[in-house]
């Protein structure tokens, strides 16, 4: 997720030479989630802006099971 919000702003954490964009990080905010093994916390990165759409764990979803399902699928 981390590297979801660093290539939608177009910079690096500490790389402000390349920040092209009034649009800052903003912290993370809790997310609990449901899988195929029960319920866990995920810190999801914010922008100042509220522009960034995560598209790994997409706002407002809650239940990543499939999501879960697919990357087993894949390293199978």
């Amino acid at each position: 997720l981390e590297a979801e919000r660093e290539e939608y702003l177009g910079y690096s954490k500490y790389d402000y030479t390349n920040k092209n964009t009034t649009n800052s990080r903003n912290g993370k905010s809790k997310k609990t989630v449901k899988s195929d093994l029960g319920l866990f916390d995920l810190d999801i990165p914010r922008d100042r802006e509220g522009s960034f759409e995560p598209q790994i764990v997409k706002k407002h979803q809650t239940d990543i099971s499939r999501l879960e399902s697919s990357i087993i699928g894949i390293c199978m």
